[in-house]
């Protein structure tokens, strides 16, 4: 059975990697993530606002005047609430480096691209094997158009590209007004991959205070739709190799992202919630499933379900979208005879 797969020009023995995560922060975490088998192992984000704030040397002047602007100020982490400052990311990632084998994907996350090429640079320098480039962007600025921020985004991945040798991906949003055409320009742009796709934590209001509050809730299984619509949508079409994230928690979540088109399968809220050992029975479990069906490697069965396997992908659409509107014949209530 070969469960191997290549990723970012990384030939890997199976698509099964850690996402973004805390548990790159601990030694012993990481140890265990490479015994139980990960391909590959993903640092969480190092931000945009962090770089910013080192290179302004702005850290001492707005903890000096939080008080006076506590409603815009609050947002914002304090310099010791992120997990590792800029210089102590850097030597993570070269402890992670003497640690294990497996290649090490740093994280940047950030939309501007201030500050970024120079510290890719400094990321590679310490020895990451790869670099994901977390554009998370929720579009406020009713003044700036969709294509405006689309451009924004690949002259980021441009110059991040043109700074770097190591490969690099782009972790996108799914909010984009032409998600297939920004896909197809960051290819054209160089990038290495795309990772489908970041996951918005929406806020709320607590009602009593008056104050805004964030809530961290772990992906679950039906998440993992929108991200396999997307691969099927994008594989066959890019160059980029392609890696779904969020919603993956069983070995039946592995094989549709892969028959979608998934080369890579980024693991995080199964882990944290079952612990790095998780990852050995996925891999185990993916073996399994693909042998008991007669399924001789990933490559055959990767994309085997995208929509470039389609004669006429819109009309797929459609007819999808049309035949669940039209087969609804709703619950028990919709049938009781006193209900006109």
């Amino acid at each position: 059975m070969d469960l191997s797969t290549t990723y970012l020009g990384l030939a890997l023995p199976h698509p099964l990697i850690t996402g973004a995560s805390p548990l790159v922060d601990h030694l012993d975490l990481v140890r265990r993530l490479e015994d139980a088998g990960a391909a590959a192992i993903t640092m969480h984000s190092l931000f945009e606002e962090q770089l910013t704030m080192e290179a302004a040397a702005t850290w001492q002047a707005i903890d000096a005047h939080a008080h006076s602007h506590a409603e815009a100020v609050s947002y914002f982490p304090r310099h010791e609430d992120y997990a590792l400052a800029p210089d102590q990311y850097l030597e993570q990632i070269r402890r992670i480096k003497a640690t294990v084998a497996v290649p090490v994907i740093a994280s940047l996350n950030g939309i501007s691209g201030e500050g970024w090429t120079s510290y890719a640079r400094q990321i590679e320098q310490a020895g990451a094997d790869a670099l994901e480039l977390n554009m998370y962007l929720v579009a406020t600025n009713p003044l700036e158009s969709g294509g405006a921020i689309e451009r924004r985004l690949v002259e980021t991945a441009t110059a991040v590209r043109a700074s770097v040798a190591i490969p690099i991906a782009v972790k996108l949003s799914p909010y984009l007004s032409s998600l297939s055409h920004l896909a197809v320009s960051l290819d054209g742009a160089g990038v290495d991959g795309l990772v489908l796709f970041n996951r918005f934590y929406q806020p709320d209001i607590d009602i009593e205070t008056l104050e805004v509050v964030p809530r961290l809730r772990l992906s679950d299984p039906s998440e993992l739709l929108l991200r396999v619509r997307w691969l099927a949508i994008l594989s066959g079409r890019v160059r980029a190799s392609l890696a779904a994230t969020g919603g993956v928690h069983a070995v039946e979540d592995v094989v549709k992202a892969v028959m979608a088109g998934a080369h890579a399968v980024q693991l995080v809220s199964s882990l944290l919630t079952h612990g790095p050992e998780r990852l050995a029975v996925l891999r185990q479990g993916l073996a399994t499933w693909m042998e008991e069906r007669e399924y001789e490697s990933i490559g055959q069965m990767r994309g085997s379900m995208s929509l470039a396997r389609c004669p006429d992908p819109r009309a797929f659409e459609r007819g999808n979208y049309m035949r669940i509107l039209q087969t609804w014949r709703g619950g028990e209530w919709h049938h009781r005879p006193d209900i006109q």
